[in-house]
């Protein structure tokens, strides 16, 4: 499943305006090495075919969602709400600490994470100045 989760993986850099520029197959070899260390992927179905995914690590806080997707034609109609359900019941102990990361600009993912009951905890700041030569 990793070229599938690779796949999926290149969509959401996509979909949520990530600068990150790399290719499937380097999406491959990045998704290969996280899920031979200490990550952990969930495919989420509907219908008999995969509608998402979700890659996580568990850690002495809680659980860090690295990624979540759900492709573009399953949006709107609750499989999200409905994954993010199943990973908390199913997959994760109950009463976890949960962290994701959103970008700034990706205004539906902010929605959706504090439509599933996340609050905003901190901001991450970077400055992408360039050292001026002599």
């Amino acid at each position: 499943d990793v070229r599938l989760l690779a796949e999926m993986n290149a969509a959401l850099i996509r979909d949520e305006g990530h600068r990150n520029p790399m290719t499937v197959p380097e999406l491959q070899r990045r998704m290969r090495r996280w899920l031979r260390g200490d990550y952990r992927a969930v495919l989420f179905e509907a219908g008999g075919s995969v509608v998402g995914y979700a890659l996580y690590r568990k850690d002495a806080d809680g659980v860090y969602l690295r990624h979540f997707f759900v492709g573009p034609d399953h949006r709107r109609k609750g499989m999200g709400r409905e994954a993010v359900r199943l990973l908390r019941e199913e997959v994760w102990q109950p009463g976890i600490r949960l962290t994701v990361e959103v970008l700034r600009h990706n205004r539906a993912g902010l929605a959706f994470w504090k439509g599933v009951g996340f609050e905003e905890y901190a901001v991450t700041l970077e400055s992408r100045d360039r050292v001026r030569e002599a």
